[in-house]
């Protein structure tokens, strides 16, 4: 049973509360300091508030263990704890700080877990009225402010989502999410590779361009320009990702091979010392600074040029050997574009299969 476990894990951590059900509400249990007009420590149970469901109790063993901290460090006060019931009542800040410490209670807070933080969940929290009540009108509403069918309400429907489930809000997020899914992107407004060349032509700044060129032969994330082993590009057409430590994100090490490699010797991506000097504090502000930097350009979104690598790599790589280059896991790069494939790339593969002096023959 789930609150059996919950207070297991509470009288291991020497918590000295736990959590008791009466009815459909939790309840903390434990001896606490004497209320006003006391003189004795009693064991008593504090109410919550809260509803006896999973989400219930993933908030009751947060209150329990602040409750904990608050009897261990002596700090322990009566209004905190009284007139100030923990329900759905509580303003939306009071929540997103239980969010928040309910977040980082399951992982660990580095780099990577800090900027996945802001820029899924923060991001949306800051669009909320912190002063006010938490309600299913108000998730709702702000829900319904996004565009319909897009990936920025999908983030709403999921973080919203999220916190209503923790403060036991009741709100259906599966009939707002719409139908959005990656599945959606179309390769028709994709740059060919002759474009793509051209594109690069025009970027003036020769760092830029070089840059560019790193995305286009290599299918990069805009802050991936920034974790390579520039050293190891020097030997040849083939780029080593290296682990990223600092600014959180998806970089992870792996290796790329160059689509095309003529474009590897052509456009000089051997010359390292051409990638600009770009400073962030984190993956998302120094990806920020290259699609800045490629508007000046008239180049407004340069993950295209990730899509291009993607579509091109359908003619030069097995399916799983592209998404390991990708950073995919088989699963998303399936779903993303293995409905981009065209007749003509069914029709080259065919008959290069055609061709093969090994291949299956009919019966006699």
């Amino acid at each position: 049973m789930l609150l059996d476990q919950i207070n297991a894990r509470l009288k291991a951590g020497k918590i000295g509360v736990t959590i008791r059900q009466k009815g459909d509400r939790l309840y903390l249990r434990g001896t606490f300091p004497p209320k006003s007009g006391e003189t004795e420590w009693k064991q008593r149970d504090i109410s919550l508030g809260i509803y006896a469901n999973p989400a219930g109790y993933k908030r009751a063993e947060i209150e329990a263990r602040k409750a904990g901290a608050q009897l261990a460090d002596k700090a322990f006060n009566w209004l905190d704890w009284i007139d100030s019931p923990k329900s759905q009542s509580d303003t939306v800040s009071k929540w997103i700080e239980q969010f928040e410490a309910d977040y980082f209670s399951k992982r660990k807070r580095t780099p990577k877990s800090e900027t996945t933080w802001q820029t899924e969940y923060a991001q949306v929290f800051r669009q909320l009225p912190l002063n006010e009540p938490l309600t299913p009108e108000l998730l709702r509403s702000h829900i319904l402010k996004t565009e319909p069918d897009s990936r920025n309400r999908q983030r709403y429907c999921m973080v919203l989502g999220a916190l209503a489930k923790l403060a036991s809000v009741d709100l259906d997020v599966k009939s707002l999410r719409g139908n959005y899914s990656a599945k959606k992107l179309t390769p028709r407004d994709l740059p060919s590779d002759i474009e793509i060349s051209q594109w690069r032509d025009r970027i003036s700044n020769e760092q830029w361009q070089f840059a560019f060129g790193l995305m286009a032969c290599y299918g990069l994330r805009n802050h991936e320009l920034f974790h390579i082993d520039l050293e190891k590009l020097r030997d040849g057409p083939v780029l080593h990702l290296i682990e990223d430590t600092h600014g959180g994100g998806k970089t992870g090490a792996r290796r790329v091979w160059a689509l095309y490699p003529e474009w590897w010797d052509k456009w000089r991506l051997w010359d390292v010392s051409l990638l600009p000097q770009v400073t962030g504090r984190n993956n998302r502000e120094l990806g920020h600074r290259v699609t800045q930097a490629f508007k000046r350009y008239g180049f407004r979104n340069p993950y295209n040029l990730r899509h291009c690598w993607a579509v091109r790599s359908i003619d030069f790589l097995p399916v799983e050997l592209a998404a390991v280059q990708m950073g995919h896991s088989y699963q998303i790069h399936c779903n993303t574009y293995h409905h981009w494939i065209s007749d003509e790339v069914h029709q080259r593969a065919y008959d290069l299969a055609m061709q093969r002096s090994d291949r299956p023959l009919p019966p006699p």
